[in-house]
């Protein structure tokens, strides 16, 4: 399967994160463009220029592509969201200094006129009240506006919505984002670097095989993922002869390479990204 293009170096983050997850779904599913093409209402240039970064994707889109691979949208959807609530750039606003002595900058004169009236507003003060014309640390000068750039509110709160949306979506496509390991398992365990975890080889439910740290059938664990679904993958391919390394719950190349060999074993697509198909065969 040929290598995608690298993303426009502009392209904002949340908008690449949609894209990334939207290649993982095409490839996984071994469809083409023009495949896609045939089995959406969209033509194949039109999924070249969305997964490739050249024009934004449109909602229906994302939910024909999950629809046509068997997929949950949810999570697609919750990324498409997040990249079309980008908060504008907030302009800056002009912030008047104030001249030292004067409190105020008056608008008609000239910046000589300003300095020379602070000058003389130094000199008219009693002694002891202030020094080299400077407000003492602390203390606002009257009339003065303060100083740095504000952020209105309605950007303050778009932001803080919008982290908001971020953190949702990628706790549900990191690895163990979509709720399939257990509370029991949760509580008992913590995942974080530097860990390695024990695997229950024994344990089956409803003919399928558990190793104890997650009960997903269907979430997307790639490279760079982490947690309890990654620890599972790892027990899963150690169970079957294919070697990923330390069980640690980090989804690095190691993890990557057993997968696609897994995979190629299983006359899977080998795309080293676990969905449901490859899930399937790991709790055989």
């Amino acid at each position: 399967m040929p290598r995608w293009k690298s993303l426009p170096s502009e392209l904002p983050e949340r908008d690449r994160q949609l894209i990334v997850q939207l290649r993982r779904l095409k490839d996984h599913s071994g469809l083409g463009l023009a495949a896609l093409a045939a089995k959406t209402g969209y033509s194949r240039s039109s999924w070249e220029r969305y997964l490739n970064g050249k024009q934004p994707v449109p909602r229906k889109a994302v939910e024909e592509l999950a629809k046509v691979c068997g997929t949950d949208p949810t999570k697609l959807l919750v990324l498409h969201e997040v990249a079309e609530r980008q908060p504008p750039e907030p302009a800056a606003e002009p912030v008047a200094e104030p001249v030292a002595g004067t409190g105020a900058v008056g608008e008609s004169e000239s910046e000589g006129q300003g300095e020379e009236a602070g000058a003389a507003a130094v000199a008219d003060e009693p002694s002891g009240t202030r020094t080299s014309g400077v407000p003492e640390p602390g203390v606002p000068e009257p009339g003065s506006r303060p100083s740095g750039r504000r952020v209105p509110l309605r950007y303050a709160l778009a932001g803080a919505l919008v982290a908001a949306a971020v953190a949702f979506a990628a706790g549900l496509l990191v690895a163990g984002g979509d709720g399939g390991g257990s509370d029991e398992t949760a509580q008992q365990v913590t995942y974080g670097p530097g860990r390695t975890y024990d695997c229950d080889h024994a344990g089956r439910k409803d003919g399928a095989a558990y190793a104890g740290h997650s009960t997903t059938v269907e979430a997307l664990v790639g490279i760079n993922g982490s947690g309890p679904d990654v620890v599972e993958v790892q027990c899963h391919l150690q169970r079957h002869g294919f070697d990923p390394g330390e069980i640690d719950g980090l989804y690095g190349p190691g993890v990557e390479s057993a997968v696609q060999e897994f995979q190629k074993a299983r006359r899977l697509v080998s795309d080293g990204i676990v969905g449901p198909d490859t899930w399937a065969e790991l709790r055989r």
